[in-house]
């Protein structure tokens, strides 16, 4: 059986059937290609779609009772009429290819897409969060960030299986610390704990082992927690740095912020809300070459819960406010979660944009909340394919209207997103 469709019909199928379907656009991929298949044939549409994944819905074939026609191909882009955002400013409108999951070279027979002045970004890049489902990669996904760096997964099964599915099929891209190094902390695994600084070494080569691609240490205790010896932190960040891994630390507190520092951690996530950071803790930061990640939009949160008299969010902002005159960097990261009986639980992917608009409050130009949340969380995480718009990158890009350098909210205003090539329309 012959489909004699035209140029404009094909071209509409392909792009129907390469964007992965949720629940968000009004009509299923199958009820927007049967009347252009029923035109090309002359006849009803007795026609069924093939899902490839039953869970983002991305349709691979299309067929006609026994005749199969394959209409999900990779194709050849071409975003023209875009403003891309180059990691210091606005570019005047020209043509980004997409050429299967990198940023191509050559506009040569690629199908077209008008971006209508829009401003194409970086996919954005949530550097703290926690990630215990696929939905959550579909949240993300649908908010415009493509990469999402986990801080904590377990039991190391469930990292496995969400590995799976990250970066496949238009869903966001995973990378994760697996398990924290703690010690009898409340709330985390045993699998977290180290006792002592000569079990270090196999504690990080285990986690190495099992997939971690950073190490993350817990650098305080709540109050009726046992005290974790901070010699088993150094131990700890010393084997991570020995066998090539980068190590993040949760601190809270100011005393948590000098056990970090103490321990040379390459990244300190979180800031004070009990103090500020500045002074000889700014000048050891810096010129110990960290860099941090505030996580303001999980302080705001903790800061309403427990009450101006226990905490004080105007800490956290102007903390950031010292470290970034510092120019110490700032990464952008929500600690988005659905963590059972979690102090705060920021949703994930939108309060990313939220963090934006935090970090701006605190001081960051629009231009560097958005190297923020993407040129630099890569460079920092050694994510070398990503985080700008150039060829031979991975073709992870946001396109929204407005102009986030004039106001930061208009990173909200998303009209397409790729995840390595694949593209999705809210």
């Amino acid at each position: 059986m012959t489909f004699n469709l035209e140029s404009s019909d094909s071209a509409t199928i392909m792009t129907i059937l390469s964007n992965p379907q949720d629940s968000r656009p009004p009509m299923p991929a199958h009820r927007q290609i049967l009347p252009i298949l029923s035109r090309a044939i002359n006849g009803p549409p007795p026609y069924e779609i093939d899902t490839a994944d039953e869970e983002t819905g991305a349709a691979d074939t299309v067929m006609y009772q026994q005749p199969v026609i394959y209409v999900r191909e990779k194709r050849k882009t071409a975003l023209i009429n875009v403003r891309v955002f180059d990691g210091y400013r606005l570019l005047d409108p020209g043509t980004v290819v997409i050429d299967g999951d990198r940023i191509g070279f050559d506009s040569t027979g690629a199908y077209v897409v008008d971006g209508h002045g829009g401003v194409l970004l970086p996919g954005l890049i949530d550097a703290h969060a926690h990630i215990s489902a696929v939905e959550q990669l579909t949240e993300m996904r649908n908010y415009g960030v493509t990469t999402v760096m986990d801080m904590e997964c377990f039991p190391p099964s469930l990292l496995a299986q969400l590995r799976e599915k990250a970066g496949q099929n238009g869903l966001t891209d995973l990378l994760s610390a697996g398990v924290a190094a703690t010690y009898h902390r409340a709330g985390f695994p045993p699998l977290g704990n180290v006792e002592t600084a000569a079990d270090a070494p196999q504690w990080v080569a285990d986690r190495v082992s099992e997939g971690s691609d950073y190490i993350k240490v817990i650098a305080e205790n709540l109050p009726s927690d046992p005290k974790i010896d901070p010699a088993v932190i150094n131990a700890v960040v010393a084997s991570a740095h020995q066998l090539g891994k980068l190590t993040v630390a949760h601190a809270t507190s100011m005393p948590g912020w000098k056990v970090a520092h103490d321990a040379q951690v390459n990244m300190i996530t979180h800031v004070p809300l009990s103090g500020r950071i500045e002074g000889e803790m700014v000048s050891n930061i810096a010129s110990g070459q960290r860099c941090v990640i505030p996580t303001l939009t999980m302080m705001e949160a903790l800061a309403k819960k427990m009450g101006a008299l226990s905490a004080d969010y105007n800490n956290a902002r102007h903390s950031v406010r010292n470290l970034h005159e510092a120019h110490i960097p700032i990464l952008a990261g929500t600690d988005a979660n659905t963590t059972p009986n979690a102090p705060a639980a920021p949703a994930h992917g939108e309060t990313l944009h939220h963090e934006l608009e935090l970090l701006v409050n605190a001081g960051l130009s629009t231009v560097d909340a958005l190297r923020a949340a993407t040129i630099l969380p890569a460079q920092k995480f050694g994510l070398w394919d990503r985080g700008l718009i150039c060829p031979g990158k991975r073709a992870d890009l946001l396109l929204v209207s407005g102009d986030p350098i004039k106001d930061i909210r208009a990173t909200r205003s998303i009209q397409q997103v790729w995840v390595a090539g694949v593209n999705w329309v809210p």
